[in-house]
């Protein structure tokens, strides 16, 4: 698969794009204290050295150092922008594309990428690269998007519209959260060891952090939506006033995050 004309960041969820952090931070709410609590719990804490890919508003480098006690952090994303808003101590930030020939910033103990791959058409060759980026006796820790509506899946606004989502993100930007749940085989396959994997599935309750990161990425995303014939303007904007009822009753998409670690 070829990556489409635009990808994340360009054709759709442009940082120059009013409000466009405030997104990412809902989703850092919804989100970081569960990958906080998974890196605390493979031992990542004082004198390790991590790489935070896609580090986007830089909260899950900030806490690493501020929390965690590690040593250093180099956060990575395409655009800086965010990061650069937020220095710290022990914080490096550098502007780069990962999937870049000749991306090689190090070895670290800790290699960490959260909704990532999932935009990335190859993701496969990503995920070999970012495991040879892991020292010895570290650990790679991937988390991505499950979508959990299925066929079975009661028709509401929120189903129409969160399918629709998929569907043109995946034409206009080359998302595919099919691969997901491969992750773990795939990074077997990368030569890592004692491999596990956990889903985590934020509630959607009426103002959360969660519904009101959806509602703010489905506005970004309408062209996108719109494009595929499934929905119209009028659907969308009932979802997003379904997400803030209290009629809502509907399971998020998962975080899917998957861990293993490089033989010594």
């Amino acid at each position: 698969m070829t990556r489409p004309a635009g990808g994340y960041g360009e054709a759709v969820f442009r940082p120059e794009q009013a409000g466009e952090g405030e997104r990412i931070d809902f989703g850092a709410l919804a989100y970081d204290d569960i990958t906080m609590a998974r890196l605390r719990a493979l031992g990542v804490g004082p004198g390790w050295r991590c790489l935070d890919v896609g580090a986007g508003t830089g909260t899950v480098s900030c806490r690493l150092l501020e929390e965690a006690g590690v040593a250093r952090v180099l956060a990575v994303d395409r655009d800086a922008r965010f990061l650069s808003e937020r220095p710290a101590p022990g914080l490096d930030v550098l502007e780069a594309d990962i999937t870049a020939p000749g991306f090689a910033p190090g070895r670290f103990g800790l290699v960490h990428a959260r909704f990532v791959l999932m935009h990335l058409p190859e993701r496969e060759r990503v995920i070999t690269a970012l495991a040879e980026l892991v020292a010895p006796g570290g650990v790679l820790v991937l988390s991505d998007a499950v979508d959990l509506t299925s066929d079975r899946t009661p028709g509401t606004p929120y189903t129409a519209v969160m399918r629709t989502m998929w569907q043109g993100l995946r034409a206009t930007i080359g998302t595919d959260v099919s691969w997901v749940p491969s992750y773990p085989h795939l990074l077997r396959g990368a030569g890592l060891q004692s491999v596990a994997a956990e889903i985590h599935v934020p509630p959607l309750l009426r103002g959360s952090p969660i519904s009101r990161f959806w509602a703010d990425t489905w506005e970004r995303g309408r062209a996108a939506m719109l494009a595929t014939g499934l929905v119209d303007d009028a659907a969308v904007d009932g979802a997003v006033r379904y997400l803030d009822s209290d009629d809502c009753a509907a399971l998020s998409a998962g975080m899917l995050t998957v861990w293993g670690w490089k033989p010594r």
